[in-house]
């Protein structure tokens, strides 16, 4: 028997599991240009991966339920998720003045593993 919903959070756990490791990885490659960098890139990385978490908890954290409300909660989840990362990359960005270049290879490469996490089949 399939079970979709569990289906979906193994693959959310997945995905995120590939942006904690994409997020190190491009933090490791900015530990050559200071702390700051580093700093800048694990924020950028690290709050990409903490909405997707955010958002698969509202996206699947309803059950089962009719097609017009699962998919409000998938919309509700990318909404927050999206509205997240612009609002921390605001706040990293002018109130923490954070170099914004390995801020936003973070927040690409949290991005990227997301996608490449969802398109190679098991």
């Amino acid at each position: 028997m399939s079970n979709p919903i569990a289906a979906g959070r193994r693959l959310a756990q997945r995905a995120i599991a590939w942006q904690a490791v994409a997020t190190v990885l491009v933090a490791l490659a900015f530990l050559a240009k200071g702390l700051p960098s580093t700093l800048a890139a694990l924020v950028g990385g690290g709050v990409v991966t903490l909405a997707a978490w955010l958002s698969a908890l509202v996206a699947l954290g309803g059950g089962v339920s009719p097609a017009g409300v699962a998919f409000a909660r998938l919309l509700m989840g990318m909404a927050l998720k999206w509205l997240l990362v612009l609002v921390a990359i605001v706040i990293a960005l002018a109130l923490f003045r954070l170099p914004g270049i390995p801020l936003m290879a973070g927040v690409i490469a949290a991005t990227l593993a997301l996608v490449l996490a969802n398109s190679i089949r098991r």
